[in-house]
C-alpha cells in the first residue's frame, strides 16, 4: 500500500498566502496546470514530472492535502505557453500576457533567485519551462 509519504511533493510556490491560494485552486478544481522553470529542476536535482506519476499536494504547513496525477508534461520555450495552459492555471488570467507578467514577477523574486543561486536571474522568450497538466485523484483533508 502506498502511503502519502512515498509520493513526491507537489509544492506550489513557497509556503504562505500564494501557496494557500494555489492549493485552494487545486482543491476546487480551478487549477489543473502549473508551470515551472526547467533550470529549477536542474539546480535542485528534482526529476521532471512524468505522465501517470502521482504527487502529494502540500499545504503551507507541509501537510499533504490531495493526491495529483500528472496527465501531460511539455518542456517548451516560455514564448510558446498557450492560452489554454494559462487559463487552466486557475488564477484568473485573461491572457497569456497577463499570465506571463505574474509568472515573471514570481520567477524574478528573491526566493527563486536564491533557489537558483543567481541573484540576477531573469527569464526570456527562450527560457525553457515545464508545463504540467494534472488532475486531483484524491482529497486527503479540507484545508480551508
Amino acid at each position: 500500500m502506498t502511503t502519502y509519504d512515498d509520493l513526491p511533493p507537489a509544492l506550489f510556490a513557497f509556503p504562505g498566502p500564494l501557496r494557500d491560494s494555489l492549493v485552494a485552486a487545486v482543491l476546487s478544481g480551478a487549477k489543473t496546470t502549473t508551470t515551472g522553470l526547467l533550470t529549477e529542476y536542474e539546480v535542485t536535482g528534482d526529476p521532471l514530472p512524468v505522465v501517470g506519476g502521482r504527487m502529494a499536494v502540500m499545504d503551507s504547513a507541509e501537510r499533504p492535502v490531495a493526491v495529483l496525477e500528472v496527465t501531460d508534461v511539455r518542456v517548451l520555450p516560455l514564448a510558446e505557453v498557450d492560452l489554454r495552459h494559462a487559463l487552466d492555471e486557475g488564477e484568473g488570467y485573461a491572457s497569456v500576457a497577463e499570465w506571463r507578467v505574474s509568472h515573471e514577477r514570481f520567477w524574478h523574486g528573491p526566493e527563486i533567485r536564491e533557489v537558483l543561486g543567481d541573484p540576477e536571474f531573469t527569464v526570456a522568450d527562450d527560457t525553457l519551462v515545464v508545463a504540467e497538466r494534472f488532475r486531483v485523484v484524491e482529497r486527503l483533508r479540507t484545508a480551508w
